[in-house]
Formats: structure tokens, C-alpha cells, sequence
């Protein structure tokens, strides 16, 4: 009964630490809530459809309306007018009547009938993401329709010896078909991944800069009080088995170390089990994500996943002396932890240094897994592998984590 109530003593005090601490409340609803309606927000269109744009004329040739035609029949963009300059065009994008202008400028059927390259200038509203990538796409499938039309037949980058064997080779029609996103969104592929990547970059955060703030505090308080007990120290002291007396001596084995990260890790797991229904589970439905994991094989597997990444943070503590560190350092990892997963890029190319890392960083077997659930629809055994890892470090930064507590303990408490 002593490590339970040692348990619910440390539980007690950091659910109370979190709840009465501004900067961890604002990471967590910042980092959280702020964070993924934002980002979804941002990529909310998914696949651009018909976006209404303005073709700024200034070569009024065959050719050039040609091209216009052709970009208006791309699925991404709609020509709202072809006979604006471009100031009225710049109006129209302020007034967001249209999302994109496509300036063909004088000399564009000069160049393409002496064999140059072409040049167009192509500009995109911000205030979705999306819709720059679709102006792009849709401008320059477009342009390549003009090319194969106007210049089919020439090859002038390869030696004269070189093209007739390409000329009688017969062509390959390649069609593409996107496994699981038949849509072809951003969103839709990027979207799950960023989700389990903010869970795990806000509670390493929340993790360090709780951590850093204890260092801290035990640190200044000692500097102006010489052997004064801190507040840490007298917490410590009262769960069983310290001694608080004159020589200020603190259980420091592996049973308190591990009560105390039990107890810490509690707090965590419940405040993020909430977190996780909000991100993994209401704002696929509101957004319209990929949601076809069940609840039941979602919960198994944050299960591990939440509990990995708290001992993750804990035993990573020891590199965190004050609390602003944390936000400085852990906030600019997003991109790399989605590379690590092997959803953007496939693991087996990795070199082994990465491969590696993969294993080593809760993040990336967990982002993988829950994309094969959720969008890939893979059932538990399709992420075996992933969740074998994720429960191997549980078990791994648990004892990494109560080491690293009892050496922050030694450095911030006056142990005699």
C-alpha cells in the first residue's frame, strides 16, 4: 500500500502543478486545440477543385488564348476572365473574388515559334495552402498540353545519333492509381501523421519543461538559502520511507524513483487519453479525414504510445535544466519526425543510422502505425512490428526514466 500512496501523492501534486502553471496550460491548449484546428484549417479545401482564377493576356495570341483554354479545362482551376490587366486582376485577388492570376506576358508566341522556352508568371492567394499548390499544378499541366502540341517531334537536347532510336521506340502510357488516397488530397496524407506528432512533441514539452521548472526552482532556492529544504525536497521526504530529519536524508532506490514516475506518467496518460479523442477522433469527423481504424484498435494502441512517449520525456529530463529550453528546442522537430516515421519517405531507403533512430524515437513507430490503422485500414496484426516496439520502450525508458530522475534528485535536493 506504500508505493500505491506514493503513487497518488506524486499523481495529486503534478495533476495540480499542471492545472495552476500558465505556460503549461497554454502549451497544452495552444499546442493542442489552437494547433490542430489550425492546421487543419490551413489544408481544410484537401483537393482544390475550380478555383477561380485570372488570365492577365498580354500576348492576345492564338496560341496564348489556346493556353488559356487548356488551363481552364484542368480540374483545379476555373478562368474567371482572360481579358483583365493586371491591376484589375490584383484587384480581384484583394476583393478574393479569384485565388490566383497567370500573367502570359508580349512576346510568349515569339518565343515558342523560335524554339525558346516559354515564360509565364503565375500568383497565388495564402489563405489556404492548397491553393497555390493547385494553381501550380494546374498552370504547368497546362503548359506541358501547349508543349506537346506545338513541339512534339523535336528533341534538340540529344545528339543527332541519339534520336531515332527514341523516335521508332514505341511509348509507355503509365496510369497511376493513390492506394488509400483515392482523392489525391494533402490533407488526407498528411493530416493523421501531423495529429500523433503533436501529441508527442506537446507532451515532451509539457514533460521537460515540468522537469526543467523543478531543477530550476531547487537550484535558485538553494543558491539564496544555502541547505534550506526546498519545496521538492520536503514533498519527497513526506512520502514513505524519507527521513526528515537534520540530515536531510531521501530515499533515492529504484522502487521510490519508480513510484514517482509512475505517478507522474498517470497525470499524463489521463489528460492525454482526453487530448487524443479530441485530435484523433472528433477532428477527422469534422474535417473529413481518414478515420477507418476502430475506436477499440485506436485505443490499443495509444495505450503504448502515450505511456512510451512519457518516459521518453522523463528520462530525456536530464538534458533540460530550466523550463524555456524545452520550447526552444523540441518545437522545430515536426518535420523530422514525420520523415523518421516512413510516411513520407519508405523506411527500407533510409540509411541504417536512421533506420535506427526510427526505432529509438516513440514518435515514429507510432505516427506509422496509426496511419495503417487509420487510413490504410491494417488491422493489429498489420502493426505488430510498430506496437512490439512501442511496449519494448515502455520498458526501456521506464528504467532509462527512474535513473534519470534519482541523478536529477541528487542534483537538486541538499542530500547530505
Amino acid at each position: 500500500m506504500t508505493i500505491l500512496n506514493n503513487i497518488l501523492a506524486v499523481s495529486v501534486r503534478e495533476f495540480r502543478v499542471m492545472c495552476t502553471r500558465y505556460s503549461i496550460l497554454m502549451v497544452l491548449s495552444g499546442g493542442i486545440f489552437l494547433y490542430g484546428l489550425l492546421y487543419n484549417y490551413m489544408y481544410a479545401p484537401n483537393v482544390v477543385r475550380n478555383a477561380p482564377v485570372a488570365v492577365v493576356d498580354m500576348s492576345q495570341t492564338p496560341l496564348s488564348r489556346h493556353y488559356s483554354r487548356l488551363l481552364d479545362a484542368t480540374p483545379q482551376a476555373q478562368v474567371l476572365t482572360n481579358n483583365a490587366d493586371l491591376q484589375a486582376a490584383k484587384k480581384l485577388m484583394k476583393q478574393r473574388e479569384v485565388v490566383g492570376i497567370v500573367y502570359i506576358p508580349e512576346d510568349f508566341d515569339g518565343r515558342v515559334g523560335r524554339g525558346e522556352e516559354a515564360v509565364y508568371v503565375m500568383y497565388s492567394t495564402t489563405t489556404a495552402f492548397l491553393y497555390y499548390a493547385s494553381m501550380q499544378e494546374a498552370s504547368a499541366g497546362a503548359m506541358l498540353a501547349v508543349n506537346d502540341e506545338v513541339r512534339p517531334n523535336q528533341v534538340v537536347f540529344l545528339p543527332q545519333k541519339d534520336i531515332q532510336p527514341i523516335i521508332r521506340t514505341s511509348s509507355i502510357d503509365v496510369v497511376g492509381m493513390a492506394l488509400y488516397n483515392y482523392t489525391d488530397g494533402y490533407g488526407t496524407y498528411l493530416i493523421p501523421a501531423v495529429l500523433m506528432v503533436v501529441i508527442f512533441q506537446t507532451l515532451v514539452m509539457v514533460i521537460s519543461m515540468l522537469s526543467g521548472k523543478e531543477r530550476e526552482e531547487s537550484v535558485s532556492r538553494m543558491s539564496l538559502h544555502g541547505r534550506e529544504e526546498t519545496t521538492a525536497f520536503r514533498f519527497f521526504t513526506s512520502l514513505g520511507g524519507g527521513d526528515n530529519n537534520e540530515n536531510h536524508r531521501v530515499d533515492l532506490s529504484f522502487s521510490r524513483m519508480a513510484s514517482i514516475v509512475l505517478g507522474k506518467t498517470s497525470v499524463y496518460v489521463l489528460f492525454y487519453a482526453f487530448f487524443s479523442v479530441f485530435l484523433l477522433g472528433l477532428l477527422p469527423l469534422l474535417f473529413q479525414l481518414p478515420h477507418l481504424a476502430h475506436p477499440i484498435l485506436i485505443i490499443q494502441l495509444m495505450i503504448p504510445y502515450i505511456i512510451a512517449t512519457s518516459f521518453f520525456a522523463l528520462a530525456c529530463s536530464v538534458f533540460f535544466s530550466d523550463s524555456d529550453a524545452p520550447l526552444l528546442m523540441i518545437a522545430f522537430f515536426s518535420v523530422g519526425l514525420i520523415f523518421l516515421s516512413g510516411v513520407s519517405y519508405p523506411l527500407e531507403l533510409m540509411p541504417w543510422y536512421w533506420q535506427w533512430t526510427h526505432y529509438l524515437i516513440p514518435a515514429a513507430p507510432g505516427t506509422l502505425a496509426f496511419v495503417k490503422i487509420n487510413s490504410m485500414g491494417a488491422d493489429m496484426s498489420g502493426i505488430s512490428q510498430q506496437y512490439i516496439i512501442l511496449w519494448m520502450q515502455c520498458v526501456g525508458y521506464f528504467i532509462l526514466a527512474c535513473l534519470a530522475y534519482r541523478y536529477n534528485m541528487k542534483k537538486a535536493l541538499p542530500i547530505a
